[in-house]
């Protein structure tokens, strides 16, 4: 096959076909007598594995992959491909336990608030459960910051954050870390709405069902690839 045979084959155009060859996504081209690029089965299998690992784990992982499985042994290829499924299957469990916190806390009113909500620490943590270290350690972390009259004096919670407080305490308990936890509250003070944040998670929840099958369509075009 020429170079044209095989973007066609694929879907690519002829120009990124020679820089896939280039950065080792493909095994060793052949050349005609005259340098013509001779390709075969096994390259549109490669380009086949490398879109949908590019798909399921981004193009910088993907290309690792392909060079690793043009390697031998595989054992790294095969190394890296399991990490690929770990990461989403670590995603798909904390993407569970924001589903869950989210449906323990739909009822929270993060809408509305009082004035009379407005709390010291020592109210706060007792109103939650929790330690107020508990409470110092979320404004270290800057998942719930307080105002304060200067730098040392006492914490004063408004009504705004003892609800961030409430919803903070319940996505805790849900099982949800410290980490993802702060990229999820700026969200939930931006949505100011509980159908946006089911809605942002249920495109979480799509975009994993999709990088998982691609990552199968890939295993499977390695396969073949290698019994080649």
């Amino acid at each position: 096959m020429r170079t044209a045979d095989i973007a066609r084959r694929t879907g690519y155009s002829v120009q990124q076909i020679r820089n896939l060859e280039r950065d080792g996504v493909l095994p060793p081209v052949g050349r005609t007598p005259t340098g013509y690029r001779i390709y075969g089965d096994p390259h549109v299998h490669a380009v086949l594995a490398y879109r949908a690992l590019a798909a399921g784990t981004g193009p910088v992982e993907a290309k690792r992959i392909m060079r690793a499985a043009h390697a031998h042994p595989l054992s790294e290829a095969l190394a890296l491909l399991d990490a690929a499924h770990a990461r989403l299957d670590t995603e798909r469990r904390e993407l569970a336990l924001a589903k869950k916190a989210a449906e323990a806390i739909t009822a929270e009113p993060i809408d509305a608030v009082r004035p009379s909500d407005a709390m010291s620490i020592a109210e706060l943590a007792a109103a939650l459960g929790v330690r107020p270290s508990t409470l110092r350690h979320w404004d270290a972390e800057g998942l719930v910051v307080p105002g304060r009259d200067s730098v040392r004096g006492p914490r004063r919670y408004s009504p705004d954050q003892v609800r961030d407080a409430r919803v903070v305490h319940q996505l805790r308990m849900a099982g949800y870390r410290t980490a993802p936890l702060k990229a999820l509250m700026p969200q939930l003070r931006r949505g100011r709405r509980w159908e946006e944040v089911l809605s942002t998670l249920a495109a979480r929840d799509a975009s994993i069902d999709t990088r998982s099958r691609a990552l199968l369509e890939a295993a499977a075009a390695l396969n073949t690839l290698l019994a080649r």
